[in-house]
């Protein structure tokens, strides 16, 4: 496959970043790529996994005569970031996001950055609990969702050039309204990882509940909620803080409907529970059929489904 861009700039080097070298230089998607990481550790370990072709102490040197910027770290310091390689873009590059909230990068970027690049905010609805460059693998962006939030006014070609490259790693693109993704994202993901982090505290407080026991004895359903609540903190405190008003709007939506199944319990309604059970089953059958997820034994929990994480 012939290359979509010259040169690539990794802002961030974690799980998402690592598995876009990856993919990038298994199809040959890119001729170049520089990287940026906060700690030493990092960028010494995209030399080590050649994820990069040179890396840099600071985000500005990285970007230098970049065609593509990636911004890969976390929500709430995308606009710092910003600032700092603003003046040092290339004219007419294009820079562009992997944040699970949109409208706030937007906001936070978007002024930072010169007129003469192209901004298209964007998402890949794919990851696992595992974070850092040694997380990363070729295969994480496959028959997954990447959502791309150009602002009107984007140039057309800068749009299809950047959707070549994510389809070129294996992913399905859609464009979405920034305010409509976050609600989305607020119902898809963000407030399920909420839940699963309350569930692992609930337990945790439980003393009459041993660690032992709970480590022990851990069924399917508690095993998925820590393993979503395995995701990494930063990030998660960045898009609670930054998709406040969508996830506060669907956290309310889910406690009235808790307190509705609180109800049927206690008063013994079993065909609420039952209608209510076998609707929200259909959900998980279209997940299934859409490809999104695997019916397997495991629940696609095994190496052959290592995608299937927990994604912003």
């Amino acid at each position: 496959m012939a290359a979509v861009y010259k040169k690539v700039a990794l802002i961030g080097l974690g799980l998402i970043a690592s598995s876009m070298a990856h993919a990038m230089r298994q199809r040959g998607l890119v001729e170049t790529i520089t990287g940026h990481a906060k700690s030493a550790e990092s960028r010494a370990a995209a030399l080590e996994l050649r994820l990069c072709d040179a890396v840099f102490d600071t985000a500005a040197a990285a970007v230098e005569g970049a065609d593509l910027v990636v911004l890969a770290v976390p929500v709430g310091v995308m606009g710092d970031v910003a600032a700092e390689i603003g003046p040092h873009l290339k004219p007419g590059a294009v820079v562009t996001d992997v944040g699970s909230v949109k409208q706030a990068v937007i906001e936070a970027v978007g002024q930072h950055l010169p007129e003469n690049v192209h901004f298209i905010p964007g998402h890949p609805i794919a990851g696992t609990e595992h974070s850092g460059p040694r997380s990363g693998f070729a295969t994480l962006f496959e028959n997954r969702w990447w959502l791309l939030t150009p602002p009107e006014g984007t140039a057309p070609d800068a749009v299809a050039r950047l959707r070549a490259l994510c389809e070129g790693m294996g992913a399905n693109v859609d464009e979405m309204e920034p305010a409509h993704h976050d609600l989305v994202l607020a119902v898809t993901s963000h407030t399920p990882h909420l839940i699963a982090y309350t569930m692992v505290g609930v337990a945790d407080d439980l003393r009459r509940v041993t660690d032992s026991e709970v480590i022990k004895y851990s069924a399917a359903g508690f095993r998925d909620f820590t393993r979503i609540a395995a995701s990494d903190p930063t990030m998660w405190r960045d898009v609670f803080l930054t998709n406040k008003d969508a996830t506060l709007e669907i956290l309310g939506r889910f406690t009235e409907e808790l307190f509705a199944l609180q109800r049927a319990i206690r008063i013994g309604d079993g065909a609420h529970l039952h209608d209510y059970f076998t609707r929200t089953r259909a959900i998980r059958r279209s997940i299934i059929e859409a490809g999104q997820d695997t019916n397997a034994p495991d629940f696609g929990r095994g190496s052959a489904a290592k995608a299937d994480g927990a994604a912003g």
